[in-house]
């Protein structure tokens, strides 16, 4: 892995790891779903206009309309809507550990789905992965966390593991941007009918709530998803997960420097432990690819 794709994982691990904090401040002065498919649809309309810009055509292939849906409904309609209903309810730091779980299921998805074989290491990597992130999990629910908000949070990682499975049908046939503002433009859809039906407007402005929902559309919605896609072109998918297993320090410390949240020496040895298991889950299906 040469230097520039090394710089572009770590950055986009940083930006996928302060969505968490972030998306606290939100859900703490606007209804969670609202304001994330209002996000969406702002993103979706940058990204297409400026695809449109670049000459981008939304003349995609029937596969990569598939890719798209399944994509914007997986990722951006339940990962993302489940953690920000989740963030109601359980710490930032928490819900970006869970997340970063992914690689450990899609690993588990692809060996009970697809029939793919695990490697001793990643046998390993899975037992010490999910041991981290339950070590965690444990802790903080003696601690009085929400069991609600975890599950919640478990469940989208879930849907953003099947997400991934998908991403080479999205982004096979060229148009990245005008793919990347598609998909955002389904989830937007998707909240928009689930937050009228579910959620009340309750707004309260300030600065806060500006400034933590102009960095979401920039950074870990427009930036980082663009920036994951260029990585998986650069480097394979297998690969560019291997940063993901950075996210669980990142996650805490971000919200730790930003929201104040307490670091207990049962996460520092969880984040260690979970991490340690992605880096080895994905070491092992490098080595089998």
């Amino acid at each position: 892995m040469d230097v520039r794709a090394l710089i572009m994982g770590l950055t986009f691990s940083l930006m996928w790891s302060s969505a968490f904090a972030t998306g606290r401040v939100i859900v703490a002065h606007a209804p969670p779903l609202a304001a994330l498919s209002l996000r969406f649809a702002i993103s979706a309309l940058l990204a297409v206009a400026v695809a449109r810009a670049l000459g981008q055509t939304w003349r995609l292939a029937p596969a990569q309309w598939r890719g798209v849906v399944v994509f914007g409904l997986c990722q951006n309609a339940l990962y993302l809507g489940l953690n920000f209903v989740a963030l109601q309810r359980v710490e930032a730091s928490l819900a970006a550990i869970i997340a970063s779980s992914m690689p450990l299921i899609v690993a588990l998805l692809g060996w009970a789905l697809r029939g793919e074989r695990v490697a001793p290491l990643g046998a390993l990597g899975l037992a010490l992965g999910f041991g981290g992130v339950a070590l965690i999990m444990g802790g903080r629910l003696s601690g009085g966390a929400d069991p609600m908000g975890i599950g919640l949070c478990i469940a989208g990682a879930v849907a953003l593991a099947w997400a991934t499975l998908t991403v080479r049908t999205v982004t096979a046939g060229g148009n990245l941007l005008m793919v990347v503002g598609l998909q955002m433009g389904v989830g937007a859809a998707i909240l928009a009918v689930v937050s009228l039906a579910t959620e009340t407007l309750t707004i309260t402005p300030g600065w806060p709530l500006t400034l933590a929902f102009a960095y979401q559309i920039l950074v870990p919605g427009l930036a980082a998803t663009l920036l994951w896609f260029a990585l998986i072109g650069r480097v394979g998918a297998v690969k560019a997960a291997a940063f993901h297993f950075l996210n669980p320090a990142f996650g805490v410390l971000i919200a730790a420097a930003l929201l104040g949240e307490a670091i207990s020496l049962l996460d520092v040895l969880g984040v260690a432990v979970a991490g340690a298991g992605i880096l080895a889950v994905q070491r092992a299906r490098l080595r089998g690819a």
